[in-house]
């Protein structure tokens, strides 16, 4: 499929009728981060149209990825990779977005060749393949603010937020605090959803713990914000036999395996694919979430719960909203805090009832709850009489 020609005019061209109430969809959801890269967003996009194939639409994802250049396909989900990506430090961590305006024209052209009815842009405002979507206005556009978090920065770029995005036509937030940020960012009105969880990764049940030790699980990038070098402070005051399964990568890895080396205790897993993910929380005894700010939703939080993990995790408010209770939340950075946690977390006995609540409560942030939600979203875009580029 073509998808290199010149981006297309801002005049828009003569409205196609919105398809029929029921009418299956053809819906394009926009990355600005390489899929290439284990991310929330990433995972959520990929995740969410999964959960859009289920319900009888068709979806196309289009974001930078180094391993896929061009159109490709996975599991019935159409993807497109617009161009590679380059590290740009980001909400204290790193986001590995395209820089190159030539692969937002792709994006948009990709887009068009494809057929969609509606385009859904998941941070329509981070560099930069969103941004032909935001100017030329073929579709109609709905939009997923994930960040939680503003700072100075960000209120110095309000005005040009405004602008950029005053032609959205459904605008929604991953959690509270996400839409705090993005309406002081942009103004307007969003609907609250959620991130959703893929419950089907855990039909398996509970696996054994390798040995029978219990095992706290960390997933996520090694960088000062996740909080991990406060989990390894913690840790040392967790009584022996318990284990510390330490998951991901990232610009601390070095230091802190060189402060905290691999042992009986602690065990470094590198990078895990999707797969050892899960039979990791399968198998683990707590999850631990140790972040110290910038979470817009605590998704991982609803993964150990689906799983059967106990959770332990800061108590910050992406956290706090997706714990919805059962998780036991403590300050962040506090690691002598954070090790009583831990500590009484490892040590309970499991208790069936609290653990039935906890999955129920994740049940209730499922991807195809979600995915219900956004369908609802992208109806009320088409019918309100934005313009449809058709196949």
């Amino acid at each position: 499929m073509p998808a290199d020609a010149a981006l297309p005019s801002d005049a828009a061209p003569p409205a196609d009728a919105a398809p029929p109430a029921d009418a299956a969809l053809r819906v394009a959801l926009v990355s600005p981060y390489d899929l290439s890269r284990p991310g929330g967003v990433q995972g959520q996009v990929q995740g969410l149209a999964g959960a859009l194939l289920r319900l009888g639409h068709a979806a196309l994802v289009i974001a930078p990825d180094d391993r896929r250049p061009g159109w490709s396909a996975s599991g019935g989900v159409d993807r497109y990779a617009a161009g590679r990506a380059v590290a740009l430090p980001a909400n204290g961590s790193v986001a590995p977005v395209s820089l190159s305006p030539a692969a937002s024209v792709r994006a948009v052209n990709a887009a068009r060749a494809w057929g969609a009815d509606v385009v859904h842009l998941h941070e329509p405002l981070a560099p930069v393949l969103g941004y032909g979507f935001l100017a030329t206005r073929r579709w109609p556009l709905v939009a997923t603010f994930h960040r939680a978090g503003g700072g100075s920065a960000l209120a110095k770029a309000a005005p040009a937020g405004r602008w950029a995005t005053r032609h959205l036509s459904e605008r929604c937030a991953v959690s509270e605090v996400a839409r705090q940020t993005a309406q002081a960012l942009c103004g307007g009105r969003y609907e609250v959803l959620f991130n959703g969880v893929d419950l089907d990764r855990f039909r398996g049940g509970r696996a054994a713990a390798p040995g029978g030790v219990p095992a706290v699980l960390f997933i996520g990038r090694h960088e000062p914000r996740k909080g991990l070098g406060t989990l390894l402070e913690a840790f040392t005051g967790v009584d022996p036999p318990a284990e510390l399964w330490i998951g991901g990568s990232g610009p601390e890895t070095g230091r802190l395996q060189a402060a905290f080396p691999a042992s009986e205790r602690v065990r470094w897993l590198g990078r895990l694919t999707d797969g050892e993910v899960t039979e990791r929380l399968r198998g683990a005894t707590v999850l631990c979430a140790p972040s110290l700010s910038g979470e817009s939703f605590g998704v991982v939080l609803l993964e150990g719960m689906a799983a059967g993990c106990a959770v332990v995790a800061s108590d910050i408010p992406g956290y706090r909203d997706a714990g919805g209770g059962h998780a036991i939340l403590v300050p962040p950075g506090d690691a002598a805090a954070l090790g009583t946690a831990l500590q009484r977390a490892v040590r309970a006995e499991p208790d069936a009832e609290a653990r039935a609540a906890a999955l129920a409560h994740a049940q209730g942030w499922s991807l195809d709850r979600l995915a219900e939600r956004y369908v609802s979203a992208y109806r009320r875009a088409a019918a309100a009489g934005g313009t449809i580029a058709r196949r």
